[in-house]
């Protein structure tokens, strides 16, 4: 089996880094100034215990990498880039190629499905990071993180149960799941702080404003007859441990560091913005993840840097009476 991962950035870039060390063959489709540097001089793989510089193929486009029936193609990108690198794959691969999302919300499958048949959701919890050119950072130890797998739109199969194998020989923790969406929409709940720390700093992302973005995806899930993985995976996830790398401990998720790289989007619309599908949908108010969604896209258009507003002042944003009349 071999795995071509694309989009290789923090996830990415870890799960091709750690299939590679563990013997797997392994293409990443990159990008720009990180597919010049990974070219150059391989991939720079930082964890707790140091530096590995893997040189591990890359290419620049799915034609490229010469895809066959037998691969396993990993969707590693942001939502946002999905349909145009489905495009993409579906001009280059087999048709009945497997394609498994590992990725954040839970847009990518179903986007996945309209084009191949066989699509595999991965409920992904891994402390990574990339902020420079050729560098990912693998932040937990010694479990690099977890990687559910299921079938989607639910199910298991002999895929699953391979996959399942080759990331737990690659340092990761998984499990297979029948039911991955359930914990796909769990994540997709934590992730809706990922734009409270990137509009106001990762300090906030506990305070009252990612608590109440929270309770509006929970009502919105609820609402709409979601179902939400078990305090068990909650307990596995407690488990991964995150530790400094390279002295340094992790600024922040994902749309922190696309904010911090100056990336000119972000992942917000799938996420925070999944809620407000679902709640104007359902007719549940969602004030806060309506202005979260709003603020990450300007700051990302505008290319400013993250952690730029107070969460007081978002707060009192939210209590003006306008917007306090639509929740």
């Amino acid at each position: 089996m071999r795995f071509v991962v694309f989009g290789a950035g923090a996830i990415g870039g870890v799960i091709g880094a750690r299939l590679h060390q563990s013997g797997r063959e392994v293409v990443l489709i990159a990008r720009g100034a990180h597919l010049a540097a990974i070219r150059r001089d391989g991939l720079r793989l930082q964890d707790p215990e140091g530096e590995a510089r893997l040189r591990i193929e890359a290419v620049a486009h799915p034609a490229e990498a010469h895809i066959g029936a037998g691969d396993v193609v990993i969707l590693a990108m942001k939502s946002q880039h999905t349909a145009p690198a489905l495009e993409d794959l579906a001009a280059a691969a087999p048709r009945e190629v497997a394609v498994a999302c590992a990725q954040n919300g839970v847009a990518n499958e179903p986007m996945a499905l309209r084009r191949f048949p066989n699509v595999y959701g991965i409920a992904v919890r891994c402390p990574a990071g990339y902020l420079e050119a050729g560098v990912v950072q693998a932040y937990a130890a010694p479990t690099t993180g977890i990687l559910d797998v299921g079938r989607y739109p639910h199910g298991s199969d002999a895929l699953v149960e391979a996959l399942v194998h080759a990331f737990r020989r690659a340092g990761f923790d998984a499990e297979p799941r029948p039911d991955v969406m359930s914990s796909k929409y769990a994540k997709l709940l934590d992730n809706l702080g990922n734009a409270v720390e990137a509009v106001c700093g990762p300090s906030a992302r506990r305070g009252e404003l990612g608590r109440l973005a929270r309770e509006e995806g929970v009502a919105c899930l609820r609402a709409a007859g979601i179902a939400i993985a078990d305090a068990e995976e909650r307990a596995r996830t407690d488990a991964i441990r995150p530790r400094a790398v390279a002295g340094r401990g992790r600024g922040g998720g994902s749309t922190w560091q696309s904010l911090e790289r100056g990336a000119g989007s972000v992942e917000t619309d799938y996420l925070n913005g999944e809620v407000v599908r679902l709640g104007r949908g359902h007719g549940v108010p969602t004030p806060v993840n309506v202005l979260l969604q709003r603020l990450a896209n300007e700051m990302a258009r505008e290319r400013r840097p993250p952690g730029l507003l107070g969460e007081a002042e978002l707060l009192g944003r939210l209590r003006e009476p306008a917007v306090a009349a639509r929740r």
